[in-house]
């Protein structure tokens, strides 16, 4: 039968991975026995050295605090349940392979399955351990020649020192699984979760129910089990998220953490993460880097693209901005909005936006650029107005405040006009569909469709149709909310203190 491209394409990747392995383990030929069995007990008593020293191809950077003590875990309990939801590119199912091996060859663990959505996916991530038991050169010259001269099949062998691995999928019957009188004592789980599953919670319940019911009882009573399940949390009920739910430790690790910092800054850089998102659209970043699934149509079902009208012809043009809670000058501690917002004849118009994770010296810089933007349409008669509630009082006063006085120097430019809303506020979602919902569904709000191709109008439009209650990033939608409420009540000023830089009795 004749191989298609793809299939060509991935035996030529098959075989430069075993080239690889070859080249990666060389071994000291000369090595007396004395000087062969302390150095292997001197790696075996540091995890660390016994993976970067037989694992090389996969040990290619310096392991983050979060790698080290999940391994330091599953070594120090022998019964024990961990479900790994380490974001993609953290090395989830690399780690786990060394951990694998690590329990096997020191004898600690001795029947193994391995279990994903299918079989043939199961087989597939369970080959690399067949191949590198095969011919990595260091396990065999220190633990013994690996492969067995019969039962040494794809998905189903055993080593010549009696350590068994087995492929299952989702839903195959695992009963009678063991390794001569032994069960299973090692359950691996990767990749469970699909989004087509995910759509239908009745297939994520029968699974879940078959990993509760039928691969996890494979175990022996009398012998300490270790599960581990790697995978994201692709959606809010799926066999992740179950599984987490009964495990000793739900390991959740983003690309970036809470400060916005990469949380394995020895393999990825903010440069890189930033390089390689510029590719994706929001919701595939918040899914598969940071354990946060945005259902798309929950409250919005499509983004309300039409034509605005000229600037100049609303009868109210509102430049509206959130600046964030951080206080720290970070461009990915938080995403801010900048919104001009028109309003006519009843509908409310999202002309142009500016929505990323920025410093505070480019959010104050896009002050400016959305400034210049109205001003160049012709429009006189329009406001500012910023976010600055109770929670935000120190940040206005501590960082914003003397930036903006800083950026207006260095531009040379006349200080900016600034309302303060001071509006107590609820909870985004709850805002989002009090405002925005109503005047979505009778037609009252267009996103402008001249913008469809500018990143930051995509940010929005993915934000606006990923609105949901337990949503994470609802940044741009909560800013254009506080926009459209403004405009409402403009004639209601109680809660705005008009600023501006060079009047003493004023603050600015």
């Amino acid at each position: 039968m004749a191989l298609t491209r793809k299939d060509k394409e991935k035996l030529i990747g098959w075989e430069d991975f075993v080239t690889n392995q070859y080249r990666a383990t060389p071994v000291d030929l000369n090595e007396t026995a004395s000087d062969k069995l302390k150095r292997i007990a001197d790696l075996e008593a540091h995890p660390e050295k016994w993976f970067k020293y037989y694992f090389p191809n996969f040990y290619t950077s310096e392991p983050a605090p979060f790698h080290i003590m999940a391994t330091q875990r599953v070594i120090a309990n022998a019964e024990w349940y961990e479900v790994r939801s380490w974001a993609r590119d953290l090395s989830k199912s690399g780690r786990t392979m060394m951990d694998v091996f690590l329990l096997t060859m020191t004898g600690k663990k001795k029947t193994v399955v391995l279990t994903s959505a299918t079989y043939d996916d199961a087989e597939r991530l369970l080959k690399p351990y067949k191949t590198i038991l095969e011919i990595n050169d260091r396990l065999k010259n220190d633990y013994g020649e690996q492969k067995a001269l019969s039962g040494w099949e794809e998905g189903d062998f055993t080593t010549r020192k009696g350590v068994s691995f087995r492929a299952v999928g989702a839903g195959q019957s695992p009963r009678g699984t063991r390794n001569d009188a032994a069960r299973p004592d090692l359950i691996l789980i990767d990749d469970i979760d699909t989004d087509v599953d995910c759509n239908n919670p009745d297939t994520i319940q029968k699974k879940y129910e078959w990993i509760e019911q039928a691969l996890i009882p494979t175990r022996s009573i009398s012998v300490p089990l270790t599960i581990i399940a790697c995978g994201n949390i692709i959606a809010k009920y799926c066999c992740i998220t179950e599984m987490a739910k009964k495990a000793n430790v739900h390991d959740i690790v983003n690309i970036r953490d809470e400060n916005g910092k990469s949380t394995w800054p020895q393999r990825n850089t903010e440069e890189l993460i930033d390089l390689a998102f510029r590719t994706m659209t929001s919701s595939s970043i918040q899914k598969e880097y940071f354990n946060n699934p945005i259902r798309v149509g929950k409250l919005f079902k499509q983004v309300p693209w039409g034509k605005c009208p000229p600037l100049k012809s609303c009868k109210h043009v509102l430049i509206y901005s959130d600046p964030a809670t951080s206080n720290k000058d970070n461009k990915n501690s938080s995403r801010k909005f900048t919104g001009i917002i028109g309003y006519k004849d009843g509908v409310f118009y999202l002309y142009k936006v500016w929505l990323d994770n920025m410093t505070q010296r480019t959010f104050v810089q896009n002050l400016y650029n959305a400034h210049d933007w109205v001003k160049e349409r012709k429009v006189d008669t329009f406001k500012n107005w910023i976010e600055n509630n109770s929670l935000q009082e120190p940040f206005w006063e501590q960082v914003l405040k003397p930036l903006v006085k800083t950026v207006a120097k260095l531009l040379n430019r006349i200080p900016l006009f600034m309302s303060l809303d001071k509006r107590k506020k609820d909870d985004k979602y709850t805002r989002i569909e009090g405002t925005l919902e109503p005047k979505y569904k009778e037609g009252c709000l267009v996103f402008n469709e001249d913008e469809k191709d500018n990143l930051h109008m995509q940010r929005m439009s993915e934000e606006f149709l990923g609105v949901a209650p337990n949503s994470k990033m609802m940044d741009g939608p909560d800013g254009f909310e506080g926009g459209v409420w403004i405009i409402e009540n403009l004639s209601s000023k109680e809660n705005s203190e008009y600023v501006v830089g060079h009047i003493n009795n004023r603050k600015y």
